[in-house]
């Protein structure tokens, strides 16, 4: 009887034979899924064989009554059913048989109808005796996508679902490629791409194209305008291509000054790069590393139009070619790709990577970025900060095993990605500095206070003594964390965000153009109004919506000369420079102000609250990681202090509006401490108890002061 099975499946093309070994790891209501028989469907389809449908599979119930032949004088079997299960009939009974059992039970898609079937397609498991013929035949379904056979029918369906989501068609298996007309054509910054219709699925598909990601393209191409501008030509790798429409928009608007090669491991999304390509009327070099064949689409002329196309791992390509500019944007994290990235990355070049593994960088699953960051977080307020120094802890690290060194470019954070963007510094006395900054971070639970543990091997016998906070002696058991290793030197280097500002105003990005001018008072610790004041030391300026934006004419020129790189006496001075202008970095992490909002109280405005923040001489600035957070470099307590002097109560009967004036006010320059500011001001509101509505006041809002909000 096996034998009789095989032949039958070879000659339906039903399925591939299956190995006696793996019949025995059938489990009932189990999917019969294994990746060897789609591989060789696949490679079936690829060679050209005409696949054809099961008999199972029709359109209408009168195809699938013509199979049966039916006729009013002559007893016919069932044409899905052994004679064991139902025998020869007369033609009105097999009419019912096949509506009734075959056909209401189907799975319907794109116009066909998967029948359930009975035949002795599907091998089953044997019984006890070791009999297969006396085991009872099981009821299946076959997918009409890669002939897999299923036995329930809600498996079946979600089978098919699977399909969709990866873009897998019936058209796609049988025909090689779909039709034209199936393909979608998306347009992103005067660049065509043609997607399947399900292109914005979210799963790892052939074309995969995401149109919330437009800013993180946006930001990468300014990211790589500047490097171009820096030297000429540069050899630029996008290592996950997809659709292709990153390195298309690269080889589009920067034309000679960059070598565009787009890579990706899927054959199908090769080929969509390369029609991609077509579409955007670019010549394409095509280079497959597949039993050393090399394989040239077009002339083969190397010109601004050519982008070379490539199929291998992106673990391979970087490995075994170098280039100056490297982006990373793998489905969920990257750090299986970072060895490899700075293995062979040009000295002065950039490496960026998109993490979209949001889940355990913003601590809602930390078991996962313990697993692939070996990083130590929790959810604070903070959280994308967090994220993003935990991915830069973890790029660094790999950098330092190659003994390069890196310089934090960018760091952004928003609802769907991180984006981190590094320029490499090549020798093991860059990879040192850079590997000091990877540190610990000490987290008080109860009031969000948090400091960066000090340098040093040595084991200090009380680490809460380097919190600002007095959480630990005024509260019960332990109140603070260890976080980390995170990344703890500055996010943003000023200069360079400004030059992709002028790429952004240049090349007409307008989502990216907001972002980068938050970014660039983030990095200066600054608010919009003080935004890129005069300064004399600046040659050139441009002016774009009000802004000024500062161009020193020695930053494009400090990684230049005539067309080639300086030496290196002249880069360890333009080093000095660099360390010069940016001795100055903006505060680690931001408060929310509503994390520290005061019961019973209206907070001020947070443009207002800015202002009281920075005349009280502190430096402060919004970031981008929080549209309600504070980036400044006072203390928790003295930010605090501000917030409670400037808010209004908000029951009746109170004060007018207008700053709290607490009698002995504190001098918000001065740090305190926040336990000693506490005892200074009950003892002079007990001397004083004519200001009633001040003592109210404070014994509604201190108790939470204290203690956590």
């Amino acid at each position: 009887d096996g034998v009789v099975v095989s032949e039958k499946v070879k000659s339906d093309n039903l399925d591939v034979n299956i190995p006696e070994s793996e019949l025995e790891a059938e489990e009932k209501g189990a999917e019969e899924e294994r990746p060897r028989e789609s591989d060789s469907n696949i490679l079936d389809v690829s060679s050209g064989y005409p696949r054809d449908k099961h008999i199972s599979i029709q359109r209408h119930l009168a195809d699938l009554e013509k199979l049966a032949d039916l006729r009013e004088d002559e007893k016919k079997p069932c044409p899905l059913c052994p004679e064991e299960k139902f025998k020869a009939c007369y033609s009105h009974k097999l009419h019912r048989h096949l509506q009734n059992l075959h056909w209401k039970v189907s799975v319907e898609f794109e116009g066909y109808r998967m029948c359930i079937c009975h035949l002795s397609c599907r091998p089953v498991k044997p019984n006890l005796v070791g009999d297969q013929t006396l085991a009872k035949m099981g009821a299946h379904y076959h997918c009409i996508i890669c002939s897999a056979t299923i036995i329930r029918r809600t498996d079946m369906i979600g089978h098919i679902n699977r399909h969709v989501n990866k873009g897998e068609t019936e058209s796609r298996f049988i025909t090689v490629r779909a039709p034209k007309s199936s393909y979608e054509v998306v347009k992103e910054s005067a660049t065509d791409v043609q997607v399947l219709p399900n292109h914005s699925t979210p799963q790892k598909t052939d074309s995969y194209f995401n149109p919330k990601m437009k800013l993180n393209r946006q930001l990468i191409f300014c990211a790589l305008a500047v490097l171009a501008g820096e030297r000429k030509p540069i050899e630029c790798l996008d290592a996950f291509g997809a659709t292709g429409i990153m390195g298309l928009q690269w080889a589009k608007h920067l034309r000679s000054s960059v070598k565009v090669t787009i890579n990706d491991c899927n054959e199908n999304s090769v080929t969509m790069i390369k029609e991609n390509c077509h579409l955007n009327k670019m010549k394409v070099k095509l280079n497959i590393k597949e039993e050393d064949n090399d394989q040239t689409v077009g002339d083969g002329e190397e010109n601004s139009d050519t982008i070379e196309v490539t199929k291998m791992d992106a673990n391979v390509i970087m490995h075994l070619r170098s280039f100056d500019f490297i982006h990373l944007d793998p489905f969920g994290t990257s750090v299986n790709y970072l060895d490899s990235a700075f293995r062979n990355v040009r000295n002065l070049g950039i490496v960026s990577l998109t993490s979209t593994d949001i889940s355990s960088l913003y601590a809602k699953a930390q078991h996962v970025a313990l697993r692939h960051y070996g990083c130590n977080i929790v959810r604070t307020e903070y959280y994308k900060e967090l994220a993003a120094r935990a991915v830069i802890a973890a790029v660094t690290r790999a950098a330092a095993r190659c003994n390069k060194g890196v310089e934090v470019l960018l760091a952004v954070a928003l609802e769907h990605f991180v984006l981190v963007v590094v320029r490499v510094l090549r020798g093991p006395t860059p990879a040192d500095d850079s590997a000091k900054k990877v540190r610990y971070l000490i987290h008080c639970q109860w009031c969000e206070e948090r400091v960066f543990q000090k340098e040093g091997n040595m084991v200090e016998e009380n680490p809460y003594q380097q919190l600002p906070c007095d959480c630990h002696s005024s509260m019960p058991g332990k109140t603070a964390v260890l976080l980390g290793p995170l990344w703890s030197g500055a996010l943003f280097n000023t200069g360079f965000l400004r030059r992709m500002l002028l790429e952004a105003v240049q090349y007409g990005l307008d989502e990216a153009q907001p972002l980068l001018k938050t970014l660039v008072c983030e990095a200066e610790c600054t608010t919009l109004k003080h935004f890129s004041t005069h300064s004399p030391g600046d040659e050139s300026k441009q002016e774009e919506c009000g802004v000024y934006i500062k161009t020193p004419n020695t930053s494009a020129e400090s990684y230049l000369v005539h067309g080639k790189r300086k030496s290196e006496e002249v880069l360890r001075g333009a080093a000095k420079r660099q360390r010069a202008e940016h001795s100055a970095e903006h505060p680690p992490f931001y408060y929310n102000i509503h994390r520290h909002s005061i019961k019973g109280m209206n907070m001020p405005k947070l443009n207002k609250f800015l202002n009281y923040l920075s005349e009280a001489g502190y430096r402060v600035s919004r970031t981008h990681f929080d549209p309600m957070g504070v980036r400044t470099s006072a203390p928790l307590a003295q930010f605090k202090t501000v917030l409670m002097k400037y808010s209004t109560p908000t029951y009746v009967g109170a004060q007018a509006e207008g700053p709290v004036h607490l009698p002995g006010e504190i001098q918000v320059g001065e740090e305190v401490p926040a336990a000693a500011e506490i005892k200074v001001e009950e003892a002079e509101l007990a001397e004083d108890d004519k200001s009633g509505v001040a003592a109210t006041v404070f014994t509604q809002v201190y108790p939470s002061h204290c203690a956590a909000d």
